[in-house]
């Protein structure tokens, strides 16, 4: 697992068919991908309890294909973020899915990631606030999509209710949030999404995650990520650009391009 101290690569989710071929084996069962997968990336973004909240048995059989030192970062329920529910029981029922990895030493945070639709006012700002409030003491890092929220105030109101800022690489398009980075916490956060304007929105039938970042624009981000790694206690860059596998591509083309700037060993 090639990482410095602070700086972590890896990608938005593992569990894709299609990446066998382009990434896992030729013959790789699902069963096998992760422990696949942590032989080649120290940490994981996990991406499903976005759309189900799993048992904590299942997080537990997923945790025990990862070796000591391994780092799990955990999407919130949709229910939370795009149904606006603070529900303490399903609160209570998310943090019980993730203990089996806080008891393994393994888990080191959560991501909201609000949609576009998620636009700042007085009610969505409540929510965020209601959200902190139902995940008391959790390592919690927020991702907007809509520009809105691209305020100079924002970095202070995220420091004051604890909250990370996660930054994003998506396409140039009016009301998308620009590349900016910010630390409010401890960690720092960049998810890379892909650049694909012709299909963001649904045109052309494609898909918006179905983009390979070339050399040239991974390299834009190494600057702003050794300024943020140089601030933050860790630092975590998920490529999710899922389609193909070219999301783990890109990743270890990131961590080629930070290594030859001394920013992982």
């Amino acid at each position: 697992m090639s990482a410095a101290p602070s700086l972590y690569v890896g990608t938005s989710g593992y569990s894709f068919p299609d990446w066998v071929g382009p990434f896992y084996p030729p013959g790789t069962r699902s069963g096998d991908y992760l422990t696949y997968y942590a032989k080649q990336f120290c940490c994981v973004e996990i991406n499903s309890t976005y759309y189900r909240i799993p048992s904590p048995r299942v997080i537990s059989l997923m945790e025990k294909k990862t070796p000591e030192g391994f780092r799990f970062v955990v999407k919130l329920n949709q229910a939370m973020t795009h149904e606006d529910s603070v529900e303490p029981a399903l609160c209570r029922e998310f943090l019980a899915a993730v203990q089996p990895l806080k008891d393994a030493g393994k888990f080191h945070g959560l991501l909201a990631q609000f949609p576009w639709g998620f636009q700042k006012n007085e009610a969505t700002k409540r929510h965020i606030e209601h959200l902190r409030e139902s995940l008391p003491g959790e390592p919690l890092s927020v991702e907007f999509r809509h520009a809105s929220w691209m305020h100079r105030q924002l970095p202070e109101w995220l420091r004051e209710r604890d909250l990370g800022y996660c930054a994003v690489d998506e396409p140039a398009l009016p009301g998308l949030v620009p590349p900016v980075v910010h630390l409010t916490t401890d960690i720092g956060y960049v998810r890379f999404h892909g650049r694909n304007e012709a299909t963001w929105w649904g045109r052309g039938g494609g898909d918006r995650y179905d983009y390979d970042y070339s050399e040239r624009e991974l390299l834009e981000w190494v600057e702003r990520v050794r300024v943020l790694a140089e601030r933050a206690k860790q630092t975590y860059l998920f490529f999710n650009n899922c389609h193909a596998g070219q999301a783990a591509r890109n990743a270890r083309l990131m961590e080629e391009l930070l290594r030859r700037q001394n920013l992982l060993v």
